[in-house]
């Protein structure tokens, strides 16, 4: 999905890499190297999570959302399509929670933002979780497992090592496994687990 495809996503999401540079030199929501690149390293990263999603999901939990990817990025994109997918994101440093909250409101994306642990989140039963470069692969399973409605689907974005990540997950967890390839990183995939359960 690029930038422009859907129609007002652009202009959201050019408000949101405006605060991201705003923010970021107080509270370092993205690595300052990658600043220059937000648009095809994260962005893009996101946006492809969004892309292999199921359809209209009720409700989306992303995890450890940190400067917003890839929650914010695909609450925005799920909102300029119309869908009424209720997004909520899960950050226990409140000073990126609070970051979240603005991007929520100054950009009409309407999520919702938890600063809590994710280990003291109640169950959600989410149609989708997402993470993004929070934790392995098998603490990511221990992490969405009570979080997931019967059927829903858990979508990694993973690095080179995804498919060692996979195998180490595999030794403690049960589940059925497609893989996406990265538009954005030839090395990188995108996990999506169905069935997740202990092995």
């Amino acid at each position: 999905m690029g930038f422009g495809e859907v129609p007002g996503l652009l202009s959201g999401l050019e408000q949101f890499v405006a605060l991201i540079q705003k923010w970021n030199p107080a509270i370092n929501l993205i690595s300052r190297d990658s600043l220059a690149a937000v648009w095809s390293r994260h962005i893009g990263d996101s946006l492809q999570v969004f892309s292999v999603a199921p359809i209209d999901p009720k409700l989306w939990l992303d995890l450890g959302s940190g400067g917003g990817f890839p929650g914010a990025v695909v609450a925005m994109a799920a909102r300029a399509q119309g869908l009424k997918t209720r997004f909520v994101l899960v950050e226990a440093d409140q000073r990126k929670a609070a970051f979240l909250r603005t991007v929520s409101r100054e950009t009409g994306a309407a999520f919702e933002v938890v600063a809590d642990r994710i280990e003291g989140l109640a169950p959600q039963n989410a149609d989708v979780v997402s993470a993004r470069a929070l934790a392995s692969l098998s603490d990511l399973c221990g992490y969405a497992v009570r979080h997931l409605a019967l059927g829903g689907t858990a979508i990694f974005p993973k690095g080179r090592g995804a498919d060692h990540e996979v195998e180490e997950a595999r030794k403690t967890w049960r589940f059925d496994l497609a893989r996406e390839p990265s538009l954005t990183d030839p090395d990188a995939k995108i996990l999506l687990l169905k069935g997740l359960r202990r092995g």
